[in-house]
């Protein structure tokens, strides 16, 4: 049961990591005008992907100093994610370990 729990959690983190990469991106095709934010579905996923991001970059920009237009906060959140995912699936061997 607890190996199951450590498994979605897992899954979540990856999630979010695909989240932020797809974010990334996107705002860099936007920034470069590839992708145009006048339609209506583009803006509304934009703002979607922002809204579920923001929370996860606002207390990593709090932290970090200003780098002039150049925001790292994604890539320590991504950093901290594949973090949290190598300490959940040690402890997921070991729970698996003690279970056998």
């Amino acid at each position: 049961m607890l190996l199951s729990l450590f498994q979605i959690l897992d899954l979540l983190l990856r999630v979010a990591s695909y989240i932020i990469i797809a974010q990334a991106i996107i705002s860099w095709l936007v920034a470069f005008n590839v992708i145009n934010t006048h339609n209506d579905f583009m803006r509304s996923f934009l703002n979607a992907l922002d809204r579920m991001t923001e929370p996860l970059y606002r207390p990593i920009r709090k932290i970090l100093p200003d780098f002039g237009g150049i925001d790292f906060s994604p890539l320590v959140v991504l950093l901290l994610i594949y973090v949290l995912r190598v300490l959940l699936a040690g402890v997921a061997a070991d729970v698996a370990y003690a279970g056998a």
